[in-house]
């Protein structure tokens, strides 16, 4: 073989393991990079497996301890804000206990008025003894007195003019009044038949105001204005 060909023999040999050495240099960064960057992740995903959670800031808050003075004092206001809800408890008791024997000593008086009313203005003169008992049976101090002082003279009206008088509705109200004493409204309906009326019906109103006090489990009449008669409504 000449030294030509010996010479091209060696060259293509040579040329062989460095086309085969570039082909490894190129492939050897990329690796290498692709190493370092899972090293990371892997770096990552520990820390963030690693990394404690924060404690929360209330856990670091904590109340110290009272002493003996600190507790007296958290006894003795615990307390007083007992005393204090007992007393309003027994306050609003009372006050609503005295509200409902104010209304129902009001309900009493009422009841009483509207039953009396009637008894005053019925009444016949052929039997004004029953009447007169009737009407002083339910009254009392300043009324009793006044209208047992004029029985006589009213009588005798009654009488001469054949007077028969008969009560019709009733319409009463308390106005004020407390547990023993009670002002109470009361208007009713009236029908006259006398010797004025030449026998026939008179239809009318009397208005009144009651004063009532109680007496015992009674509630009679004290004081009482003079009725005021309303002509009658067509």
């Amino acid at each position: 073989m000449s030294d030509k060909e010996l010479e091209d023999q060696n060259g293509s040999r040579t040329e062989g393991p460095a086309e085969s050495g570039d082909t490894v240099t190129d492939d050897a960064p990329e690796t290498v990079t692709t190493a370092v960057a899972l090293d990371k992740e892997s770096a990552t995903e520990d820390s963030e497996e690693v990394a404690p959670e924060p404690k929360s800031r209330l856990r670091t808050l904590s109340i110290p301890p009272l002493g003996r003075t600190g507790r007296i004092i958290a006894a003795v206001a615990a307390g007083v804000a007992v005393a204090a809800s007992l007393a309003s408890s027994v306050y609003f008791y009372r006050t609503s206990e005295h509200d409902k024997n104010i209304l129902a000593a009001q309900a009493d008086a009422r009841e009483a008025a509207c039953k009396y009313a009637p008894v005053l203005v019925t009444y016949d003169a052929k039997n004004l003894d029953a009447y007169f008992s009737a009407v002083l049976e339910g009254a009392t101090g300043d009324w009793r007195t006044q209208f047992d002082s004029t029985s006589k003279d009213l009588r005798d009206v009654l009488t001469q003019g054949q007077v028969v008088a008969k009560a019709n509705d009733v319409q009463c109200a308390i106005r004020s009044g407390d547990e023993d004493s009670a002002e109470a409204i009361v208007v009713i309906g009236q029908t006259i038949t006398s010797l004025g009326t030449q026998g026939k019906p008179s239809p009318g109103q009397l208005s009144m105001v009651m004063r009532l006090q109680r007496s015992g489990d009674r509630w009679l009449v004290n004081k009482l204005n003079s009725p005021l008669v309303q002509p009658p409504q067509s």
